[in-house]
């Protein structure tokens, strides 16, 4: 793994802060001859554009969205031009859009790094080295994409390819073969002081027998802290996980935020959000219990967070762990919420650290309806 550091103009005014939303889809996904592919890919589109158009009427205090996730494997690939386009031409200024998109071959993920050559030096140079050392082109590759829409106006594309087999690619040889990903962008916005990382999924807790990912981020966050004074302040990880809460996952999240080795300045303050399909998503080949959705927005727990249970969310420390959770039903919900303004509780004021602005349920027309007080205090808390 090796991180690079992208700087863009992204400007948000001093002393507001962040506004997010976790957009927890739906995907179906079946063996196809590169990988994984969607199996409605005209049915998965219209779910996500439908998000898209909810975004870009900015109803409300919608238009103050900076930070737009979607998981793992949920854009077909038909139709990545078409939503690079609606961004572009309809999404505000100062967004940043990660979606995961449908399986491809290297040889194919190569082309599209050349069409934004100048975002994805990199990762292109990477990809060339790879194609060059053996026959790989037709490698399937598991990738997202991050759209960044500038103070400008301008759109920036970046790529990035997933280190680790998607869960559906656990298998015994045909689908273990998948390319590796090497190369992770470290985002540095500029005027604005904040910076921020995307994952895919099993990323996260990925490691082999010489390093591990999530511990080359803690690395180049203390060194971002010790040279800059700066942090890393968001660590985006979207999924296909049937398993969102998996002891490995709970392992890494110890670890992250616990500093029982050594003290991590660079990630004490991150927050991680885990941005995951819901529960009716389908993967062909799945074995076993799956429980897809539990998307959360995890924060160390000096912002001390109140513990708390809703019929659509709840708030916890993830068994007793050293953080403060906000964890998600299942369904198919768009979430709505600001990043903390502050690092830690300011004495002087009666801020919460994470407020829940809207959560957004999908009617059987397509469009998305804001739930009520009423509808969010009802029914038992999410469970596992």
């Amino acid at each position: 793994m090796r991180i690079v550091e992208k700087e863009i103009a992204f400007e948000i005014p001093r002393g507001h802060h962040q506004h997010v939303m976790i957009a927890q889809l739906p995907t179906r996904v079946e063996i196809g001859d590169v990988g994984f592919r969607i199996s409605a890919p005209e049915e998965q589109w219209a779910q996500v554009h439908s998000v898209l158009d909810l975004v870009a009427a900015g109803a409300g205090n919608l238009k103050k969205l900076h930070f737009l996730l979607f998981p793992e494997t949920i854009l077909p690939l038909q139709f990545l031009d078409a939503a690079l386009t609606r961004i572009a031409e309809e999404f505000r200024e100062n967004t940043v859009t990660v979606f995961g998109v449908e399986h491809l071959r290297l040889a194919d993920y190569r082309t599209l790094l050349e069409r934004w050559p100048e975002d994805n030096a990199e990762a292109l140079a990477s990809v060339l080295d790879d194609l060059d050392a053996g026959n790989v082109d037709d490698v399937p590759v598991n990738w997202c994409v991050i759209a960044v829409k500038e103070s400008s106006g301008r759109l920036r594309v970046f790529l990035e390819a997933k280190s680790h087999p998607f869960f559906g690619e656990e298998t015994v040889d045909p689908f273990h073969d998948l390319y590796r990903g090497k190369i992770f962008p470290l985002f540095r916005c500029r005027p604005t002081c904040f910076n921020f990382m995307t994952l895919i999924c099993l990323d996260y807790i990925y490691r082999d027998l010489y390093a591990s990912n999530i511990s080359t981020i803690i690395e180049r966050a203390n060194e971002l802290f010790f040279e800059t004074r700066q942090r890393l302040d968001l660590l985006a990880v979207i999924q296909c996980n049937p398993k969102p809460e998996h002891q490995a996952f709970r392992d890494v999240v110890n670890g992250f935020y616990g500093e029982y080795l050594s003290y991590t300045p660079g990630v004490r303050d991150t927050v991680t959000l885990f941005c995951n399909t819901s529960d009716e998503s389908q993967c062909q080949g799945l074995r076993g219990d799956a429980h897809f959705g539990h998307s959360a927005a995890v924060i160390h727990r000096s912002h001390k967070l109140e513990k708390m249970e809703q019929g659509e969310f709840s708030s916890d420390d993830f068994g007793g762990l050293p953080i403060c959770r906000l964890r998600f039903g299942n369904q198919t919900r768009l979430y709505y919420f600001n990043l903390p303004l502050f690092h830690e509780l300011d004495p002087r004021t009666t801020r919460v650290p994470l407020k829940l602005h809207s959560i957004f349920r999908q009617g059987a027309d397509g469009s998305w309806r804001q739930l009520l007080e009423k509808d969010l205090s009802s029914g038992p808390a999410p469970t596992a």
